[in-house]
This record gives structure tokens, C-alpha cells and sequence, in this order.
């Protein structure tokens, strides 16, 4: 069957005819369900996620210096590697990101 949308479209209620009180409450009764709302980060907390636990890890990171074939971007302020400096500007080295 064909359906023509530019139609104004009647209620379902309206297609009916006129539904009593007590069918409409009945109805909407029934539409609801028994469930509480849930606090979604409450629930959230309670998940573990595998490898999560980082407590009592101490966490080491090896810094290194800056290398003679890098560079400081006065920019984004990032180390490159010399191949991806685009200009150098009053002292001041900008890497091609930053250039673009």
C-alpha cells in the first residue's frame, strides 16, 4: 500500500476515536516499566578492568636529552628529528606541523 507522507498525519487516538480515561491510563500504565533509574557512574565504579589496578605501581620513565640531530619547535614546543624543521626564523625553529 502506498503512503503518502506530505499528508498530514492524525494521531492514533484521533484514528480510534475517542478512547476513555481509563484506557489511556491503562495504557500508559502498561508502557512503563517496573526498573529504577541507575546512576551510571556509580555503576561504572564498579567495574574492574583487566590491568586497571595501577595502585601500587610505580611508574619510571627514562628521560633522555635532547640529540644533536634534534630540535625544540617554538611552537608546539615538541622535539623533532631535524628532518621535519620547515624554517628557522630569528633563532627560532618551527617544524613542518606547525608550519602548515
Amino acid at each position: 500500500m502506498a503512503t503518502d507522507y506530505d499528508a498530514p498525519r492524525r494521531d492514533e487516538v484521533e484514528a480510534d476515536g475517542a478512547d476513555s480515561l481509563e484506557e489511556l491510563k491503562a495504557r500508559r500504565t502498561d508502557a512503563q516499566s517496573g526498573a529504577v533509574d541507575v546512576d551510571e557512574a556509580e555503576v561504572a565504579e564498579s567495574f574492574e578492568l583487566p590491568g586497571a589496578d595501577l595502585a601500587d605501581e610505580e611508574l619510571t620513565v627514562k628521560v633522555l636529552p635532547m640529540q644533536a640531530d634534534e630540535f625544540r619547535c617554538s611552537k608546539c614546543f615538541l622535539v623533532h628529528h631535524r628532518s621535519q624543521l620547515a624554517y628557522e626564523k630569528n633563532g627560532e625553529l618551527v617544524c613542518k606541523e606547525c608550519a602548515a
